[in-house]
């Protein structure tokens, strides 16, 4: 959806705060809530989750140093009916291939967490474009298949990060349920941050090397299931169609403008 940029500083010198105002109101009226999120906000943000009715959730695997608990993790999954996203730095993926092959294998989907694990938003356009397709071109050696999802390292992201990625036709995608496994704290303190506030449409954020990780799955997809949540991949959750993301991270489907009801041809 295009954004109407009301912050121009050519917009603000033409017009007085109060014809800005009615402004506003007007094409905000003709538009809807997508206009007024877009007209209020000009940074670029993810997808942290996503509005939906459905009881769906996501939950998802950042796989960058270790691969020790990936094959039960993989077993875990199996036993559960479970399929998800895991996302792949481009070194783990050229050091661990017969695992890359394993998860598609397995029925999983993979995502682009760059090639090398960087600060993204420290790097130029071209850097970022380049930490893209090297990570992208490992895993498509592997499975024969580009990426379409990415999550930045990290979690941390700019304007660029965010606009680069989607010019290179990626859904750029963060997460609204954090396990903090890589904190270490237990399998409790994992289970209590992914279940004390689960809601449709969330993302969950795992490590496959986390040190609980084994532990503490089972219970916590015992939890979504006995909850009557579907876990689906993050392509799946993702809404189809023009959306719109709001100042909190969540996708939301554009709502068509009504069209007035046609008049009847007068007789003749």
């Amino acid at each position: 959806m295009n954004k109407l940029r009301f912050d121009s500083p050519k917009i603000r010198r033409a017009l007085p705060a109060a014809a800005l105002a009615a402004l506003c109101v007007a094409y905000v009226s003709m538009q809807g809530a997508p206009a007024l999120m877009a007209a209020v906000t000009t940074r670029e943000l993810p997808v942290y989750n996503v509005a939906t009715e459905e009881k769906v959730i996501s939950i998802s695997f950042d796989a960058a140093w270790g691969r020790a608990n990936t094959e039960e993790i993989l077993n875990i999954l199996d036993r559960y009916d479970v399929k998800t996203t895991f996302f792949l730095v481009g070194f783990w993926a050229e050091k661990h291939p017969d695992l890359v092959q394993e998860l598609i294998a397995r029925g999983h989907e993979i995502g682009n967490h760059s090639a090398t694990h960087p600060h993204m938003a420290q790097l130029s356009k071209a850097q970022i474009r380049e930490e893209l397709r090297r990570c992208s071109d490992l895993v498509a050696s592997i499975t024969g298949k580009p990426t379409t999802l990415f999550r930045p390292p990290y979690g941390e992201y700019n304007d660029d990060v965010v606009r680069v990625s989607r010019e290179e036709g990626y859904a750029c995608v963060q997460w609204s349920v954090d396990s903090l496994d890589w904190k270490n704290l237990g399998t409790q303190h994992m289970i209590r941050q992914c279940t004390k506030d689960i809601s449709p449409g969330d993302i969950v954020l795992f490590h496959n090397d986390s040190k609980y990780i084994l532990e503490a799955l089972p219970q916590i997809l015992e939890y979504y299931t006995q909850a009557g949540y579907k876990i689906i991949p993050v392509s799946q959750l993702l809404l189809e169609g023009e959306t719109w993301i709001d100042h909190a991270g969540k996708q939301h489907l554009c709502t068509p403008t009504p069209q007035p009801a046609a008049s009847a041809a007068p007789d003749a």
